[in-house]
């Protein structure tokens, strides 16, 4: 089981993306997030992160894998990945809106996916794209010698079953 979830917000072309103040991924945008506490789901525990970091009150949000890597041929860690589509009529607060995690701001999604972004994780632009156009949950391996991706992957995952 891995300790980290992410969701991405999605409305109309953007996406709301947090700049964090704290380590990991000090000063790049991501998506929001967080550690799963003790007896959450990775669902409750996004959902969690989402309504502390934003004040967006989602009902659920989807499934859409597992993103992992592999540090210099251990598996170092990984995350719950989960996409949230915001209504049409939905509207944004205003941003860009600093909070308890860092800056929180709506990105347009070139800008996002942007191969020279580098205010993005470098492996955002690889699995974004998936997480965005497929119905089926993946996991996204990411392998890192030197602090570089010199490989990625994926592997298909069961999709949960919800009652």
């Amino acid at each position: 089981m891995y300790r980290y979830t992410i969701c991405f917000l999605k409305h109309r072309n953007g996406i709301l993306m947090l700049n964090r103040s704290k380590s990991p991924l000090m000063g790049l945008w991501n998506g929001v997030g967080g550690k799963l506490e003790h007896g959450e789901t990775p669902l409750d525990s996004v959902l969690r992160e989402v309504r502390e970091e934003t004040g967006i009150l989602l009902e659920t949000a989807c499934y859409k894998g597992i993103v992992s890597w592999l540090v210099d041929g251990v598996e170092t860690g990984g995350m719950y990945a989960f996409l949230a589509h915001l209504p049409e009529d939905y509207e944004r607060s205003q941003t860009p809106q600093v909070v308890e995690e860092g800056i929180l701001d709506w990105k347009e999604l070139a800008w996002v996916l942007d191969p020279d972004n580098a205010g993005v994780p470098e492996n955002l632009p690889t699995f974004l794209p998936y997480m965005l156009e497929e119905d089926e949950p993946c996991q996204h391996i990411f392998t890192y010698e030197n602090s570089l991706v010199v490989n990625y992957e994926t592997a298909s995952l069961p999709k949960p079953v919800t009652t």
